[in-house]
């Protein structure tokens, strides 16, 4: 849960001071563009052949680049420099960091390693990178991004420009709808990004890249799921599908449709001995292969068995509903349970923080938070489930608020005023998924 303090765009400063801060930033963008564009050329005029000269891209308007694109207000690393401090003496401080990567005098520092809460109760491992560790690694994203997009695949939607998570949403709920999809494998790789082999990761790299200081840079940075997961399944399920087989992808979280149960199987098993020569397995309790789609309800029915599972990717729940004339299959997505809770959660915890605060300032804030939910959140079939977010802080907010003192005389009247004012209506703000994914796929 951010806290309500006021948002605040970097620095204070003069007009005068702002506009050649944003020229600089502008060049610095362009630079990056045209480096992008020429590595794009080399890319195109031969698809197999390594790249052996990157590292003189990272250029000083590169660092630049990378340097704004940072979140001012991320945690600073082991080093205790945050964005605002190192931006005091910028141009000095990205030409010393130019130097020594230039000249491989650069050294990573280790990442701070700090824990975030999970819904399931349990923590999740974090490490912050030092700051200047986080601009040479996003400048290095930048130089990388023109090749390795001309060789991802369609299914994968995480961290590539242009897409989003509602992306990879819009294209698994297009794919169960619009293909003959009747089984679901919901496979979770455990933990991948802390197991996958360093030996590994290098060798993927090394397809494509033969620029060894480059190579040199990111062994500890880039994660090589196309490489253990997209190419294979793509390879796959052109040899070994005999019906219509989904795939999306977003990170380490994939789902996998067919038409099949038998091909299902048969890829369950295959992805299992798959990962094992990289020393991933599966999780047993999170992967599950169910019945879903559009006629998974009515052949339950005609077995006599109960309603099709759910499962949840990204998120959302994913059920087999129908549509308002009770017949026709409708895809609904709900809040995942977990998610909810662990949002109800941190809306309890931040109330006690900020009890005795001006009201009109945690209004400020629960509006902040309300909206960024909506954002994420307020998709066609999800609505009431947005809307009891809503009324839960409305109502956890008139208990805080009551508490504040034994003589409080807040009633439910004088609550709804003050919620009118300022806790945002959801409303719809997503189209339904086929509608986006067809602009976006005119194909």
């Amino acid at each position: 849960m951010p806290s309500f303090r006021q948002p605040m765009e970097g620095r204070g400063g003069t007009k005068g001071n702002a506009d050649p801060q944003r020229t600089v930033r502008t060049q610095s963008r362009r630079a990056v563009s045209q480096a992008q564009a020429r590595i794009r050329e080399a890319v195109n005029r031969n698809r197999k052949e390594k790249l052996t000269a990157l590292l003189h891209h990272v250029a000083v308007d590169c660092l630049r680049a990378a340097f704004f694109a940072l979140k001012k207000r991320a945690a600073a690393g082991i080093d205790q420099v945050t964005w605002d401090q190192y931006a005091e003496n910028l141009e000095e401080n990205l030409r010393g960091l130019h130097r020594r990567v230039q000249t491989g005098a650069y050294r990573a520092l280790p990442s701070r390693r700090t824990y975030i809460p999970k819904a399931d109760g349990k923590q999740r491992p974090l490490g912050i990178a030092a700051i200047e560790d986080k601009i040479v690694q996003a400048a290095v994203v930048m130089i990388l991004t023109p090749i390795y997009e001309a060789e991802f695949l369609g299914f994968s939607y995480g961290f590539r420009p242009g897409r989003s998570q509602h992306n990879a949403l819009d294209a698994l709920a297009y794919g169960i709808k619009g293909r003959n999809v009747r089984w679901i494998l919901d496979a979770d790789i455990r933990s991948f990004f802390d197991t996958i082999s360093h030996v590994w990761l290098v060798r993927f790299i090394e397809h494509r890249i033969g620029d060894k200081r480059i190579v040199r840079l990111i062994r500890k940075w880039l994660k090589a799921l196309h490489y253990v997961y997209d190419l294979w399944v793509h390879t796959w399920r052109k040899r070994h599908a005999t019906g219509d087989m989904v795939v999306v992808r977003y990170a380490d979280d994939t789902i996998v449709g067919f038409q099949h149960r038998a091909d299902a199987e048969r890829f369950l098993h295959d992805l299992t001995e798959r990962l094992a020569k990289f020393a991933l397995d599966l999780h047993p309790e999170k992967t599950r292969l169910i019945e879903f789609g559009r006629y998974a309800a009515g052949d339950r029915v005609r077995r006599g068995e109960g309603k099709p599972e759910t499962f949840d990717f990204l998120g959302f729940t994913h059920i087999c509903g129908t549509m308002r004339d009770g017949r026709r299959f409708q895809l609904k997505r709900k809040t995942k349970r977990k998610r909810k809770r662990a949002t109800l959660q941190r809306i309890v915890d931040e109330l006690r923080r900020i009890r005795h605060s001006p009201i009109d300032g945690q209004g400020v804030g629960w509006a902040t938070v309300l909206r960024g939910h909506y954002a994420y959140f307020a998709v066609p079939t999800n609505l009431p489930a947005v809307r009891a977010l809503r009324n839960h802080v409305k109502m956890h907010w008139f208990l805080s608020l009551r508490r504040r003192s034994q003589r409080s005389r807040l009633t439910w009247s004088r609550m709804n005023v003050i919620a009118a004012k300022h806790l945002p209506l959801p409303r719809v703000l997503h189209p339904w998924p086929e509608q986006r994914f067809l602009v976006s796929h005119p194909r």
